[in-house]
């Protein structure tokens, strides 16, 4: 996409210079054959000496010609057209970098708003919405406005709800780009509209339960969250990274290989204290019987369920549980987590004759961003790229156009 776009670039700004200089030799020669001809006509009418004809060419061969002036102020032009592009691809290259807060671009200039991003937004997503059974296309900007109306309350801080459409964006541009069809029930869609992509709201349905205020209001936060962001990706090495994120902290993101068996380097633990406070999900506790228990974890046994012997053997860098050995069986902390369907993999139990207590901490696997430590840092004044930066370790916030290689049967 990079290399078609300075290729087209340079293609236009070449017809438009070759069309200007055959204008110029045409106006060159007009003014040529009437200025010379003239005095010649009136040396022949009044039968000057060829002296007198050749002062009067010399004369005018001297005097600065209308063609050559134009010429000039052409180029002059031209040069100040060539300076005002380059300026808008270099804003548009460098300004997704600069800190919200500072002046924002000129209008027209080309940068975020405009030039490369505007490109991508030809993009089309075809979402499966599942509770339908039918594909929805949209453009892809469209589409990031109903993730973020999915995945974050209208509420959150705007600089957290534009950390959200960055890496909501970032998610979609690296599965099209590598074609990624996993977690598809049908052929013609590139997600769904579910947890295992990316919950996505559909125009129609945004702020269906408001009243016309409170959905004017809502739709407004949504466009500034997402226009704001337009175009933008968060990147390491130069490709789309896996922007994973999740609901609540524990008040520590978990390294990835932790959770998964992929030691990813920009998805790295980080303290985020902020959850503790502000989410309602931070802490939670389920009850069941000691049979469920057991059951549960395929662990079976002859006799009445007692009291079960739990030790927990590693703990994670984000303080989870690593491995657990419960009744002489090892498992892992996610492992527990999944059979049992608890919030986290950080959690106390208390047993209380036959049922068992179970407190998480924290709701999700506690990779990459944590929406409610996102809103935290915003409440604090940190920006969305700050607040990208702090989760995504080591990575940056780019064009997405620039790095995209979508086919352009994804266009609209």
């Amino acid at each position: 996409m990079r290399a078609f776009l300075a290729n087209r670039a340079w293609k236009e700004g070449s017809c438009e210079t070759m069309t200007g200089a055959r204008r110029i030799r045409l106006r060159i020669r007009k003014w040529r054959t009437s200025r010379l001809w003239a005095p010649f006509a009136v040396g022949v009418m009044l039968g000057a000496s060829a002296l007198l004809v050749q002062l009067i060419a010399a004369d005018l061969r001297q005097q600065p010609g209308a063609g050559t002036m134009r010429s000039a102020q052409q180029k002059q032009e031209e040069g100040a057209a060539f300076e005002r592009a380059a300026e808008g691809r270099d804003a548009a290259a460098g300004g997704v970098r600069e800190r919200p807060g500072n002046p924002p671009p000129e209008e027209g200039s080309g940068a975020a708003k405009g030039g490369a991003a505007d490109e991508l937004g030809d993009v089309v997503v075809r979402v499966y919405i599942t509770g339908e059974n039918r594909v929805e296309r949209v453009p892809l900007e469209t589409y990031v406005r109903g993730v973020v109306a999915g995945e974050m309350p209208p509420d959150f801080e705007l600089e957290a709800l534009k950390a959200q459409a960055i890496a909501a964006r970032t998610y979609i541009v690296r599965r099209l780009e590598l074609r990624d069809r996993s977690g598809m029930p049908v052929r013609n869609a590139d997600v769904t509209d579910t947890p295992v992509h990316q919950v996505y709201v559909p125009l129609k349905k945004l702020g269906q339960t408001m009243d016309k205020e409170s959905r004017e209001k809502y739709m407004a936060v949504l466009d500034k969250a997402t226009e704001e962001t337009k175009g933008e990706i968060v990147t390491f090495r130069g490709e789309p990274i896996e922007a994973v994120f999740f609901s609540t902290s524990n008040g520590y993101t978990e390294n990835s290989e932790d959770y998964w068996q992929e030691e990813i380097p920009y998805l790295r633990s980080v303290p985020s204290p902020w959850d503790v406070d502000l989410s309602p999900d931070y802490k939670e506790t389920v009850t069941m019987t000691l049979k469920e228990f057991y059951g549960k974890l395929g662990i079976s046994s002859g006799r009445e369920p007692g009291k079960p012997s739990i030790k927990v053997l590693e703990r994670t860098d984000g303080k989870r549980i690593a491995e657990i050995r419960i009744e002489g069986r090892t498992y892992s902390g996610r492992e527990v987590r999944e059979k049992l369907g608890l919030a986290s993999s950080q959690f106390t139990w208390k047993v209380e004759g036959d049922s068992i207590a179970i407190t998480t901490y924290g709701y999700g696997h506690g990779i990459g961003m944590s929406q409610w430590g996102a809103n935290g840092m915003a409440k604090e004044g940190r920006n969305a790229l700050d607040i990208l930066a702090y989760y995504y370790t080591g990575a940056e916030v780019v064009q997405a156009s620039k790095l995209a290689n979508l086919s352009e049967d994804r266009r609209l």
